[in-house]
């Protein structure tokens, strides 16, 4: 069986579609390539925001479920979404941009060895730059190239994910047993595994809290988190792993610009394995990206009824021309 190679994606909810479009295009710099829908919920828009190109461990997408009340933070959630910067000089352009366009933020940070920068958005929805400064391990992607941060400072992909439990020895179990993830540091409550080639790509980092109330699901959370296999074949073989140990899971699902396999490995904690390819290129020109309603074909017999009832987003980016930013 073959190795988890990283993280493919994370995916959050949103209070507002329009409002993440805005600070992830024009505050992260982080490119919009897929407009689409949610495939269990097509009232639901489902925004994929990657790296210049889409590629596999760059993506972070939103649910902007209609009605759905706030989420609270706490103990057994996927607490904390990293994304990757070139180098510590990286962070401190941030922290300039970050006081300019008051985001929350709190200032450069080390952890196992890395400097960091944690952050919030509108929703309280929780984020890190993390350096990849002497990192080694999973390539990083390509940075948007026309979007307003200067390339030796954007954003390159998804870096290490924090998941808070009050049941770690059973999640350091699933995690090496299970999912063959070894733990190769800790600093107080905070335990670091890898998977893969390793560095920040690979990483999930667990933090063991029994003195937060329990996590509540809504926007400004994860929903849940997705890890790397090559192809369908790898997903059919960790299906029978998951079974053998197991663990709930929804078997193959089709999701035209991925494959996936879905398990509830703890009590509100959701892990999603899909497949790198096809990827987000193959419907759309690489010029305009994310700029229309994206459908998969077995959706497009509906797109008249789905088009009436998602809102229209105003996502066109190929007629504008971003000034790089220099703080």
């Amino acid at each position: 069986m073959n190795e988890l190679k990283g993280i493919h994606h994370v995916t959050a909810i949103t209070s507002s579609a329009e409002k993440i479009y805005e600070f992830f295009t024009y505050t992260l710099g982080l490119r919009l390539v897929k407009k689409t829908v949610n495939q269990d919920d097509i009232q639901t828009y489902h925004l994929y925001f990657t790296d210049d190109v889409g590629s596999p461990g760059t993506d972070m997408t939103f649910f902007d479920f209609p009605g759905i009340p706030k989420g609270v933070h706490g103990t057994n959630e996927i607490s904390k979404t990293s994304f990757r910067v070139p180098n510590n000089e990286a962070l401190e352009y941030w922290v300039k941009r970050f006081n300019r366009l008051e985001v929350k933020h709190t200032g450069i940070k080390e952890q196992f060895g890395k400097k960091t920068l944690s952050f919030v958005d509108f929703d309280d929805q929780q984020y890190q730059l993390i350096s990849d400064e002497f990192n080694e391990g999973v390539a990083a992607g390509t940075p948007w190239q026309k979007g307003p941060i200067p390339l030796e400072y954007a954003i390159t992909g998804l870096g290490p994910i924090f998941v808070r439990t009050s049941y770690y020895d059973y999640f350091k179990e699933v995690l090496e047993k299970v999912f063959f993830m070894r733990e190769v540091a800790q600093e107080e409550a905070f335990h670091l595994f890898e998977m893969g080639d390793g560095g920040n790509g690979a990483q999930v980092v667990i933090e063991y809290n029994t003195v937060l109330p329990q996590a509540r699901q809504g926007y400004g959370t994860v929903h849940h988190t997705a890890f790397r296999v090559d192809e369908r074949a790898d997903l059919d073989a960790w299906q029978q792993r998951l079974t053998g140990f197991k663990l709930p899971n929804s078997g193959f699902v089709e999701r035209y610009y991925f494959g996936s396999l879905y398990t509830n490995v703890a009590p509100s904690i959701l892990f999603e394995l899909a497949t790198d390819g096809p990827g987000f290129m193959g419907d759309e020109p690489y010029e305009t990206l994310g700029e229309k309603l994206s459908l998969p074909p077995f959706f497009e017999s509906k797109r008249e009824q789905i088009e009436k009832l998602v809102r229209p987003i105003d996502t066109v980016r190929s007629t504008k021309n971003f000034e790089k930013e220099y703080e």
